[in-house]
């Protein structure tokens, strides 16, 4: 359930409303934007009698909400969602980021370069997998402390911000300086794991399932932020369908539907969606010019020699022609 209060309400009025509700057992979530002060109800509201919240004087309407996820609900937060990072780099609200990097750390050399040569091109995050998930237990499964190292060496020579993938609760201690903390498309339902990232405040990038609905990527969010932290980002990384000509089918219906369902920024993996680095470029742009707030690209200097995913990446003269072309399509949909 959502109450919208009436405009000019004195503060004396909101806590006084907030007192009674809490008084009732329900939770109550805020949000205070330009026009619009929204108090949600976290409980099961079913058997309230809404005209009890009717009668305080700084109501000025109740909704009820359907949909199983209340905090994520742009209902309950009309108001894009601003991830900050800590050098001020915004994501979302029309604030548009590029992710770059390759998909495994494997050397100091290999990362400083891939790094100073995406920042070059205008990426403004930089990724690298230290610990890699993979579908065979005899694949590279990533270099681990020592990628981690060698990111947090490359943001001090590049001023990039870093993200890399988190796969369980125990290597938070060794996160401590990444910037964004990604869970990949198997561990979206790792609930434990998202509880845990929802007891602190660094962003998340949660990835869409190989299999999940919206409501199921949604209800995923709504495990972290229901533990405190807001700070959420979706990302549309192409799903498993029938097709087997391409690694997975980007969804690109996903960008504006989930901009229609919910606050948190929607970013697009076009890298995994396809498997296959000659159709980055175009799923790139067709994800732009359905609004997307930002763009994960795997970038590596030496694509057939990769330890992990080399078919899939663009090398940095490729990345930098691809950056181009969507900052120009974004110039052009800001004329429109």
């Amino acid at each position: 359930m959502i109450v919208k209060l009436r405009k000019n309400v004195k503060v004396e009025q909101i806590e006084k409303l907030i007192g009674f509700i809490e008084s009732l057992g329900f939770e109550v979530d805020c949000s205070f934007g330009e026009n619009t002060t929204l108090l949600g109800l976290i409980g099961d509201t079913s058997g309230l009698d809404s005209s009890i919240i009717k009668s305080f004087e700084a109501v000025d309407e109740i909704i009820r909400i359907q949909e199983p996820y209340k905090r994520a609900n742009r209902k309950f937060h009309p108001e894009d969602t601003v991830v900050i990072l800590e050098n001020g780099t915004k994501i979302g609200g029309g604030n548009f980021c590029l992710i770059a990097g390759p998909c495994s750390v494997e050397s100091e050399e290999q990362i400083i370069e891939v790094a100073k040569r995406v920042k070059d091109s205008g990426a403004n995050i930089l990724r690298g997998g230290a610990f890699k998930p993979r579908t065979s237990p005899y694949s590279f499964q990533g270099k681990g402390e020592v990628a981690l190292k060698l990111l947090l060496k490359a943001k001090e020579i590049t001023g990039l911000p870093i993200i890399s993938e988190i796969m369980e609760i125990g290597q938070l201690p060794l996160f401590e300086d990444v910037d964004i903390l990604q869970v990949g498309a198997r561990n979206m339902q790792n609930f434990d794991l998202l509880k845990a990232l929802g007891k602190q405040s660094k962003p998340v990038l949660l990835k869409r399932g190989l299999s999940a609905t919206y409501e199921e990527l949604l209800m995923a969010a709504e495990y972290i932020m229901s533990e405190g932290n807001d700070n959420v980002i979706l990302c549309e990384r192409g799903i498993r369908t029938f097709e087997t000509g391409v690694r997975n089918t980007l969804d690109i219906t996903a960008i504006p539907v989930l901009h229609e369902k919910t606050h948190l920024p929607v970013i697009v993996d076009p890298s995994h969606s396809s498997g296959v680095s000659r159709l980055v470029k175009p799923l790139s742009l067709a994800s732009v010019g359905a609004s997307c707030d930002g763009l994960i690209i795997e970038v590596h200097n030496d694509p057939e020699n990769a330890l992990c995913d080399g078919n899939q990446s663009l090398r940095p003269d490729e990345f930098d022609d691809m950056a181009r072309s969507i900052f120009r399509l974004k110039e052009a949909m800001m004329v429109v």
